[in-house]
């Protein structure tokens, strides 16, 4: 039998604040979640911004009855990267489990995300809904396999700090970095050793050059930072992620051309594009 490949899709890939105008349509308005599907069918999905409303529905449809093991890992509790979790459908079903993870040790993920849907926010509790529930820190410097995929964080240069994650799956490397800035020698160094190699990198290029410098501090880096990254670690494929509000389509697809002058293998990334790898 032929092995599945791996399939990585964008649900959401905007930064800061969902965009639904028409003019962003093109690269889409939601923010940030990315699914990882493995060989086995399992799911990965790494945060839980307004694009995970769309993505629960889907795995719903999928499941057609059948019980969901899901696997939610986050970056960080910024409420672009959990907007949308309220509204994901699967939460709301005894039949499924909903597993969180995060490498991210600042606070308890349960008491966060607890926090997020208690009165006055949103009128049904996290501790209401009807998925059983598992929480659980990955310590900085260890690995967790699930799925069959090994999921290994690591620190970013973020305010209150980020994960970014290196998953391994049947032969192949994704790395997941959105919410970093470089600058820190330390920090960058980290990420670049996690993405080296890697078949795809999703990597936060929120600014353009000369909008990075006057947003210095608000824990987001440019095209330019992430093609040179891609080129320094050898990785195969560039996605840049965490698309600023105020780039529409145009701006993007601009954009998209500047960066693969410097890295040729560079895709904007785009909701509901779908790759296997």
């Amino acid at each position: 039998m032929a092995t599945l490949p791996v399939r990585l899709k964008f649900w959401g890939v905007r930064g800061s604040t969902p965009t639904p105008q028409v003019e962003n349509l093109g690269f889409g308005g939601n923010t940030s979640c990315v699914e990882i599907v493995a060989p086995s069918g399992e799911s990965l999905i790494f945060d839980a911004g307004s694009g995970i409303r769309n993505l629960g529905n889907e795995m719903m449809r999928r499941a057609a009855g059948e019980p969901l093991n899901v696997s939610l890992f986050l970056t960080h509790y910024h409420w672009d990267h959990i907007q949308g979790l309220p509204f994901f459908v699967p939460l709301f079903s005894p039949k499924n489990k909903v597993a969180f993870y995060t490498g991210l040790d600042s606070r308890p993920v349960q008491d966060v995300l607890e926090g997020q849907m208690s009165k006055p926010y949103f009128p049904i509790g996290l501790d209401q809904v009807a998925a059983k529930r598992e929480f659980q820190v990955i310590p900085e410097g260890s690995s967790m396999s699930v799925a069959n995929c090994t999921v290994t964080p690591f620190p970013m240069n973020h305010p209150q700090g980020a994960a970014g994650y290196r998953i391994e799956v049947a032969g192949k490397v994704i790395v997941y970095a959105t919410d970093y800035e470089h600058g820190d020698p330390r920090l960058d160094s980290v990420l670049l050793d996690h993405a080296r190699n890697s078949d795809v990198l999703i990597c936060d290029a929120q600014y353009t050059p000369a909008e990075y410098e006057t947003h210095r501090g608000w824990g987001h880096s440019t095209w330019l930072n992430a093609a040179s990254i891609a080129k320094s670690c050898c990785a195969k494929r560039l996605f840049l992620f965490h698309h600023d509000p105020t780039h529409d389509d145009a701006f993007l697809t601009a954009l998209e051309a500047e960066a693969q002058a410097v890295f040729p293998n560079t895709h904007v990334a785009r909701e509901g594009r779908e790759i296997e790898l």
